[in-house]
């Protein structure tokens, strides 16, 4: 598989990650959670468990992903 970006993967392990909304969003938790998940599951197991989420609960799904994105963007380069 070739990756676009490392942004990708990351947003890909904090989709995977099991940070939520309600958690304490601080940098490093952010920092923390995709670290977690990527030694894990790996990017591929991250790409996995995203898809079956998007085929089990597509609504859900977006959302969280929207909530990625939107995470990892409000965060300043140097600290994702």
């Amino acid at each position: 598989m070739v990756r676009q970006n490392t942004s990708d993967s990351r947003c890909e392990a904090l989709f995977a990650s099991a940070l939520q909304r309600s958690d304490a969003l601080s940098v490093e938790a952010v920092k923390d959670a995709i670290s977690r998940t990527l030694g894990q599951l790996g990017e591929a197991g991250c790409v996995s468990h995203m898809a079956q989420e998007f085929g089990d609960h597509p609504e859900a799904a977006r959302e969280r992903m929207k909530w990625a994105r939107e995470l990892l963007g409000d965060l300043s380069p140097s600290s994702s």
